[in-house]
């Protein structure tokens, strides 16, 4: 078997190879691009060829940005259509091919030292070192639930919210998405980027596709689009958010009262919600927002975990020797990691270690999105002495809980 590169000559072959893996059909583009692999970068796709250079296994990467706890905004590559035809499976591809992309990510000069992506299974990508780090979940609503503010509800659905909402077609303010989306992935730990070329080629699902959208965007008090809801309304009248983003709660609050507000709708149903928002609590009955699908989303992966440690922000002091093993790069290495004022130093030791941990866990407390004393007491961490997991759960806390809504 022979893995190698790809060129832009080998996105048919590609796309077709993938498709082939899943059982699926390619679908028929749009003027411009408008599906899910137009935004692929060839020139880090992977081909896996059986004997005679026939492909049997595919994989990829997008090179976007993540923005971690304490608002560092670095590399991360996205791992994405990966998948090996039903002929082949069990025999070793899979493996191959991570294994050579990880090393290519290292050795390309880019910076990167983390890999994310979204697991089509959760059972696959673990023993290949990455682990679930964010969270999302399902919120089902019933139209006209009622707030607890007590504060009349303006025509708009704002409240006493100072700015606006307008309802746009979405293919009439593809640039507010775009400026809207940006700021708030620079603010939110756990979000990725959207490349300008996945907005111009309208790659991807809504509201970047060119699916019908309505589009709810929220103005401030000077006029400035700050928030913006994608939604549809299909069948039994439910209104479906695709993607609610805001600069902050309020705007966020501002947009869940103008779709809750909607004519000839009988529930709303807000696809991507971060476990912890404060949008039940704020409703007059807490029972009326049935939270449903709760699910991993992005999945981090550590190639380098003092670089790693010391890009991200800390909200508390402290120190502890952490113990990792990459069992599928045959790699260990034990690193004193010090935090003061926000920031971390992370070298080898050899000290006694505090926690002894596998890299697929440190990939799943690396953005403050899973607690170190979970993984300790489902046994998937080994904690030396009893301060260790409280010190930890301190020490890798993020300021706000991450969220990745981006598919990719």
């Amino acid at each position: 078997m022979e893995i190698r590169s790809t060129t832009g000559e080998d996105l048919e072959v590609f796309v077709e190879t993938v498709h082939t893996a899943f059982g699926r059909f390619p679908e028929t583009p749009v003027d411009g691009g408008g599906l899910w692999w137009s935004a692929l970068e060839m020139d880090r796709g992977l081909l896996a060829l059986a004997e005679g250079g026939r492909p049997v296994g595919t994989a990829a990467a997008h090179s976007f940005e993540l923005t971690l706890p304490g608002g560092a905004v670095v590399p991360a590559p996205g791992v994405t259509a990966v998948g090996v035809l039903p002929t082949h499976r069990r025999q070793g591809v899979l493996s191959a091919m991570m294994r050579q992309q990880l090393a290519e990510i290292r050795d390309r000069g880019r910076g990167e030292f983390l890999a994310v992506l979204l697991a089509s299974e959760a059972s696959i990508y673990g023993r290949f070192g990455y682990g679930p780090a964010t969270y999302t979940t399902r919120l089902t609503v019933p139209h006209g639930a009622a707030f607890a503010d007590p504060r009349a509800d303006r025509a708009d659905g704002t409240a006493g919210d100072s700015g606006s909402v307008e309802v746009l077609r979405r293919d009439a303010c593809g640039e507010i998405l775009e400026d809207v989306y940006d700021r708030y992935r620079r603010a939110q730990p756990g979000a990725l980027s959207r490349p300008r070329r996945w907005w111009a080629l309208r790659a991807g699902q809504p509201p970047v596709s060119p699916e019908p959208r309505y589009i709810a965007v929220h103005r401030d008090a000077d006029g400035i689009p700050d928030g913006y809801a994608s939604y549809a309304i299909g069948e039994a009248q439910t209104l479906t958010v695709d993607e609610t983003i805001a600069t902050d709660d309020s705007v966020f609050t501002a947009l869940a009262r103008f779709v809750l507000g909607h004519d000839l709708v009988s529930r709303v149903v807000f696809k991507h919600v971060p476990p912890e928002h404060p949008l039940r609590w704020q409703l007059a009955d807490l029972r009326a927002g049935d939270v449903s699908e709760e699910t991993d989303w992005l999945w981090v992966r550590l190639l380098d975990v003092p670089r790693a440690l010391t890009a991200r922000g800390w909200c508390a002091d402290g120190e502890l020797v952490l113990d990792v093993q990459d069992p599928f790069l045959g790699e260990h290495g034990r690193y004193e990691l010090t935090v003061r004022d926000g920031k971390a130093d992370c070298v080898p030791t050899d000290r006694e270690p505090d926690l002894s941990l596998d890299v697929r866990d440190l990939g799943s407390v690396y953005l403050g999105g899973t607690a170190p004393s979970t993984l300790v007491r489902a046994g998937h961490i080994r904690a030396h002495h009893p301060g260790a997991a409280p010190l930890a759960d301190a020490l890798f806390r993020a300021e706000r809980s991450p969220h990745c809504l981006h598919w990719f």
